[in-house]
């Protein structure tokens, strides 16, 4: 294993175990949303990373689906933080 290599994957598990910190310590629920998504963007980097040096470039796919539900989980865990519930309907103007 190139020392190169080694690095950069000490360096990512470094930076999720930070976000992981910064999840469980965060003192407002939206520190703690970012340091979740930090923490998925990590992942899919390791796995993009892993795909790269093992030639196994099916993971690729694992890694975009793991980088879509990851936003989409933000995006609606926000909405329920902001508004109390997923369900609730866009503001409409009532004429």
């Amino acid at each position: 294993m190139s020392p190169i290599l080694l690095a950069t994957i000490l360096a990512i598990f470094t930076t999720m175990a930070l976000a992981l910190w910064r999840a469980l310590k965060g003192p407002t629920v939206y520190d703690t949303i970012v340091a979740v998504n930090a923490f998925g963007t990590k992942t899919v980097l390791l796995i993009a990373l892993i795909t790269f040096f093992s030639g196994n470039y099916d993971l690729i796919d694992v890694a975009l689906v793991y980088a879509l539900i990851n936003f989409i989980g933000v995006i609606a865990v926000l909405k329920l933080v902001d508004r109390q519930d997923l369900a609730a309907a866009e503001d409409t103007a009532d004429d």
